[in-house]
């Protein structure tokens, strides 16, 4: 499995400078390509019920967070990028009592482990961030340790079959791009077949049990791909 740990650190000094120019386009509603391509099966899949303890994972300014806590949930929420969460509990202040953020490595599996609750969480989210991440086993090991029996964790990225650098499709890679055009500077993306990402999820003790491709401006190719993992 290759990962990339040695760009773990630019690729948060990036974030760092891009925060602003994120919250200034995200606004307090996201935007149109987070409302409308990644949310509507996200949430079909997540299935969110009333008290459910939810863990949004790289939350950014904590768009979704808010929708969540607003459905009735209560909220962790974390992201590596500390001007992300100064502004996402600048935004989320009148939802401070549902919503929890923190600062927190996506790659540390100790951080990770250090936001669980005392009881299980019921769920897990991640929205648009498993591309960005350096080395996700440890996310998924940690998530799958701190749902409950049974617990859905739901995360849609790029979809790798038809979002790819240089034409290639098995070799995993790292390379840059935008997240919103006209950023400060291009992030770090990277890049995983199939086949990897899911024997992560299924070293991590998770099934498959719902899943979606979802396109933009193309009818046949899928920009993006939405899966739900469930707890064994």
């Amino acid at each position: 499995m290759h990962n990339f740990p040695d760009t773990t650190e630019e690729s948060r000094r990036r974030w760092e400078i891009n925060a602003d120019y994120w919250d200034e386009r995200m606004g307090d509603t996201s935007n149109f390509f987070h409302c409308n391509i990644v949310r509507p099966h996200t949430e079909q899949l997540l299935d969110l019920r009333e008290g459910d303890l939810v863990l949004d994972i790289a939350c950014g300014t904590g768009n979704f967070s808010q929708r969540l806590a607003e459905r009735g949930a209560v909220v962790v929420a974390f992201d590596d990028s500390e001007t992300m969460i100064a502004h996402a509990k600048r935004r989320r202040f009148a939802y401070r009592d549902k919503i929890s953020f923190h600062v927190c490595d996506a790659t540390d599996y100790a951080q990770l482990r250090s936001l669980k609750q005392e009881r299980p969480f019921d769920k897990a989210v991640s929205n648009m961030a498993v591309m960005d991440i350096a080395d996700i086993e440890p996310l998924f090991r940690a998530v799958g340790e701190m749902l409950k029996h049974g617990g859905i964790f739901v995360f849609s990225t790029h979809h790798p079959c038809f979002t790819r650098p240089q034409d290639n499709y098995r070799t995993p890679c790292v390379h840059e791009g935008e997240a919103i055009k006209g950023q400060p500077v291009p992030g770090y993306y990277y890049h995983r077949p199939l086949q990897d990402i899911f024997r992560i999820c299924f070293d991590a003790g998770f099934v498959i049990d719902g899943f979606f491709e979802e396109r933009d401006d193309d009818e046949e190719y899928p920009v993006i791909m939405i899966v739900r993992l469930r707890k064994r």
